[in-house]
């Protein structure tokens, strides 16, 4: 019998699908590609690579150098972020703990 996959095991696996559909099946992508990935799987993020200058901050956030692809470790970064940016959001004033994401 195949065991069921709770809600944030499908989010996880919809992650790295994304991630290598993205990439077209590799383990790394391009700039342009996760400029594709962000705009169209992580809508909220999508104004942060808009530009050149935007983009070049993030990669380099995400520790990725000067023209190097992104590999799903850097890409994860980036999910994270936006973990973190989605809980001030939408969770802050009802969920009172003491986790990193505060």
């Amino acid at each position: 019998m195949e065991t069921k996959l709770s809600a944030l095991e499908l989010a996880i696996a919809g992650l790295v699908n994304e991630f290598h559909k993205a990439a077209n099946d590799g383990a790394i992508m391009n700039a342009t590609q996760f400029q594709t990935v962000v705009s169209t799987q992580i809508p909220a993020a999508a104004k942060k690579v808009d530009t050149e200058e935007k983009l070049r901050q993030v990669l380099e956030e995400m520790g990725v150098e000067n023209d190097q692809n992104i590999s799903f470790d850097n890409f994860w970064k980036l999910v994270n972020q936006q973990a973190i940016e989605l809980f001030h959001k939408e969770q802050k004033d009802k969920v009172k703990c003491n986790c990193v994401l505060q």
